[in-house]
C-alpha cells in the first residue's frame, strides 16, 4: 500500500498546502457546501505509521484548534473538509491537559449516568446551549498515528469533547440534540 492510498489527490494538497503549523479553515454550517460536507458520514483511514501526510493532517488539526480564531478543546477531519475518521481532544483528564490524535475512534460502551453539559462548536458560530443527553463515562477503542490499538474509559468533560467530536464523524451536530 503506497502512503497517499488513504487520502484524495485533493486531500493530500490541502494537507500539505502550508506548514504543520498552520491552522486550517474551519468549516461552518452557515455555508451551504461546508453544511453538506459537515452532514457526511466519514469512512477509517488504514494507514502505515510514519506517514508524512497523516503527521502534516494532525499538526494541522491541532493548530487549528489551538488558532486564538477558532480556539476550542476538539476537532474532527469532516470539520477541516477532509472526510476521515480522525478527532483530535483536549485530554482535561491527563496532567497538563495535552491534545492527542485519535484515528478510527468508535465508543464501544456508554454509561446509563447522563450528564449536563455546556458545549459549543467551532463549525456552528455564536451557538452555546447545555445538552442533557451526554454520557458521564464512554468506554473507546481507537488507534494512534503510531497505528497501536487502544481501549479507554473516559468520564466527565473529556468523555463530552469524544462525544461531540465523533458524532461529526458520523455527520452529525451538537445542534442536532436540541430540542426546539
Amino acid at each position: 500500500m503506497s502512503q497517499n492510498s488513504n487520502f484524495t489527490e485533493s486531500e493530500i494538497n490541502m494537507i500539505n498546502s502550508k506548514s504543520p503549523k498552520t491552522p486550517f479553515r474551519v468549516l461552518q454550517v452557515t455555508n451551504l457546501q461546508d453544511s453538506i460536507l459537515l452532514r457526511t458520514k466519514s469512512e477509517n483511514l488504514v494507514f502505515e505509521s510514519g506517514n508524512r501526510n497523516l503527521a502534516n493532517l494532525i499538526d494541522r488539526m491541532i493548530a487549528t484548534v489551538q488558532d486564538s480564531a477558532t480556539t476550542g478543546v476538539g476537532i474532527a477531519a469532516p470539520q477541516i473538509g477532509i472526510l476521515k475518521n480522525i478527532i483530535i481532544v483536549q485530554r482535561f483528564d491527563k496532567p497538563e491537559k495535552p491534545f492527542e490524535a485519535y484515528i478510527n475512534p468508535k465508543i464501544i460502551k456508554y454509561s446509563e449516568m447522563k450528564q449536563d453539559c455546556r458545549e459549543g462548536c467551532l463549525s456552528v458560530p455564536n451557538k452555546m446551549d447545555t445538552l442533557s443527553t451526554r454520557s458521564y463515562a464512554i468506554l473507546i477503542a481507537y488507534e494512534t498515528q503510531y497505528r497501536q490499538n487502544q481501549i479507554e474509559m473516559v468520564e466527565g468533560f473529556t468523555a463530552v469533547i469524544f462525544q461531540h467530536e465523533i458524532d461529526h464523524l458520523n455527520g452529525v451536530i451538537f445542534t442536532d440534540y436540541i430540542k426546539p
